[in-house]
Order: C-alpha cells, then sequence, then structure tokens
C-alpha cells in the first residue's frame, strides 16, 4: 500500500515558510512546556497536513496556515503589554506578523486569525480551518503528555522504586 503523505512533500510547500528569519525566531520562544514555538506550529502543521490531504481539501494553505498559526514572537508568560490577553490576542498578533513576512491568502488569513476557535467566537470559515484548530488542541495535549510523562517518571522515579521496594 502506497502512503499519501510524503515529508519531502511536506517540507516543499513549507520551503519559504521554514527559510524566513522570523520564523526561525519561533525558536527562541517556549510554547508549552518543554516545545518551542516552532516545534509547536511544526507538529500543528504536520498532522493538518495528513488529515487535510486525506480529506482531499487544500492541504497547501492549511499546512502553511498552520505553520504560522503562532507567529507571535513574544514570550507569553511575561508579563507584558504584549503578553496580556494572549489566548485572545495571539491569532491577530501572528495574523499581523505572518501578513507582513509573506503574500498570505483570505484561507490562510482565516485559519490564523481563527485557530483559537471556539475561545474566539466566530469559527473559521473553511474545514481547513476547523482540521488546523484541531491539530492544534491535540498537539497541546500530547506536548502536555510528554512534559508530565517526563517529569512524573524520570524526576519522581524514586517513589515508584520505594513503593515497590516497600511492597516487596
Amino acid at each position: 500500500m502506497q502512503t499519501i503523505f510524503s515529508e519531502t512533500e511536506f517540507n516543499i510547500i513549507l520551503t519559504d515558510v521554514l527559510n524566513n528569519d522570523s520564523v526561525k525566531q519561533m525558536k527562541n520562544y517556549r510554547q508549552h512546556f518543554d516545545t518551542s514555538c516552532y516545534e509547536h506550529c511544526r507538529n500543528v502543521a504536520w498532522i493538518t497536513y495528513k488529515i487535510c490531504k486525506l480529506f482531499n481539501l487544500n492541504y497547501i494553505e492549511a499546512t502553511r496556515a498552520a505553520m504560522l498559526h503562532d507567529m507571535f514572537l513574544y514570550d507569553w508568560r511575561e508579563k507584558s503589554e504584549k503578553s496580556k490577553g494572549h489566548a485572545l490576542n495571539h491569532p491577530k498578533k501572528a495574523l499581523e506578523i505572518a501578513s507582513i513576512e509573506f503574500n498570505l491568502t483570505q484561507k490562510e488569513k482565516d485559519i490564523i486569525l481563527k485557530h483559537m476557535w471556539p475561545l474566539t467566537i466566530i469559527p473559521p470559515k473553511s474545514f481547513e480551518g476547523f482540521f488546523v484548530t484541531i491539530a492544534d488542541k491535540l498537539c497541546v495535549i500530547y506536548e502536555s503528555f510528554l512534559f508530565y510523562r517526563k517529569s512524573l517518571i524520570y524526576k519522581h522515579s524514586y517513589i515508584l522504586w520505594a513503593i515497590l521496594f516497600l511492597k516487596f
């Protein structure tokens, strides 16, 4: 059985995005736990690429928008004017920066702006937008799981060993 997903195709779709200096700056900001903003967006883009290609949707625009959906370029954990209301405001900031750096389609703009739905009330206009939103939430869950698994297993393994030792 031939796979329809190709990491090569995925990288070709994102060539100009991944080579952009502002996108590379996303590596400097933590998004969720140990995951950089860049890593998070790349994970969301990969899942989006696969889902949209599977359902014969516009996977190119969806993948590009997914890679740019959190291009806000600041540490949202620090108390500042930029970080106030981050959950609601960062899609606008990401769209603003992405629009300066890239020639975005209307679909890409809508996806970036509405990726926090239902928090941002107005839903995406396209199926691709819904899938980016879903992929984003799945990645947050996965990134959280990786962090807590590492934290619980490696940092607190002595508790597990103590329980096992006392039981026997």
